[in-house]
Order: C-alpha cells, then sequence, then structure tokens
C-alpha cells in the first residue's frame, strides 16, 4: 500500500449480483486491495443452503443482507434476515445462516484475519524457530476464501459459503 491510497468504489454490488449466474455461489467478490487492514466478501448463499452452526474465535463479523431472504441462528433464538438488515456477529457467539426460497447474499467486513498459530506463536515463524513443520491442515481450508473451517465434517465454507 502506498503512502496516500486513494478512496474509491470498488464493486457496484446490486450490479454484481445481477452479472452472477444463478448457479454462482460462495463469495461473488473479495476485497484485495494490498495492505488492507479489512477483509469483506460478497456472499450467495443459493435456496436452502446454510452455513453451519460455528463459533468463530478471534474476530468480530459485521453482516449486511443485500438481497433475498434467510435466518440467523444465535444458538438461543433464530431470527429473520432480510434486505437491509446489518447484524453483527459477536467474536466467540454461536451463529448459524440458512437462505430462504430465494436464496440469501449478503456482505461480511471484519479485520484481517490474524495469521494461523501454533501454540501461540504466528505460523510465518520459521519451521527452525517453531521446532519442525506445522501439522497439514489444508484439508479443512476453503479453496474458495481461504478461512480454516473449525469442523472437519463440514459442508459449507462458515465465511463464504462455498461448498466445500
Amino acid at each position: 500500500m502506498s503512502a496516500h491510497e486513494t478512496s474509491r468504489v470498488l464493486v457496484e454490488i446490486d450490479a454484481r449480483v445481477a452479472a452472477a449466474p444463478e448457479a454462482e455461489r460462495g463469495a461473488l467478490w473479495r476485497l484485495t486491495e494490498q495492505g488492507r487492514q479489512l477483509d469483506a466478501n460478497l456472499v450467495r448463499l443459493p435456496a436452502g443452503a446454510a452455513v453451519t452452526g460455528h463459533a468463530e474465535t478471534d474476530l468480530d463479523v459485521l453482516l449486511v443482507v443485500v438481497a433475498g431472504e434467510g435466518r440467523l441462528d444465535n444458538g438461543a433464538d433464530a431470527q429473520t434476515l432480510r434486505p437491509g438488515a446489518v447484524a453483527w456477529l459477536p467474536r466467540t457467539s454461536h451463529r448459524a445462516l440458512s437462505a430462504g426460497p430465494d436464496g440469501l447474499v449478503y456482505l461480511t467486513a471484519h479485520r484481517r484475519r490474524p495469521g494461523l498459530s501454533i501454540g501461540g506463536s504466528t505460523a510465518s515463524r520459521s519451521a527452525e524457530a517453531e521446532g519442525g513443520e506445522a501439522a497439514c491442515a489444508l484439508d479443512r481450508v476453503c479453496p474458495a476464501c481461504g478461512a480454516m473451517r473449525a469442523e472437519a465434517e463440514a459442508r459449507y465454507c462458515p465465511w463464504c459459503g462455498e461448498q466445500l
């Protein structure tokens, strides 16, 4: 990132959703600017699809519904999601999403995910400093957005909704 980044429009959400084929699911758009401190994803869940219940341990997430309808289940009750709804998903809270009959399109925003850690130190440290190579967990990394899923048997990515 240069010292003088320029504010600019990155995506027209309505146009991006309209241009995406109906069958396109998961992340329709991602914030990819270099040096950013924020991550954002525009996600489409098709009709009847769900993001299984889970708790994010590191990050608060802001979710803005763009199109369709669905439900947010916080473990105690389920709330209806409609276009214009803004939901806060605090770190450590239970959350599950399900799409209604017309699907669900939403934008998420959160600070950038910290690096993967092993024993409290980031994975970016050298293997020697960590005492060897880290255990491979690539089978739990979403190929669409790179998020690590907690449940080995999860069918959909908890971050972008991509089928795994």
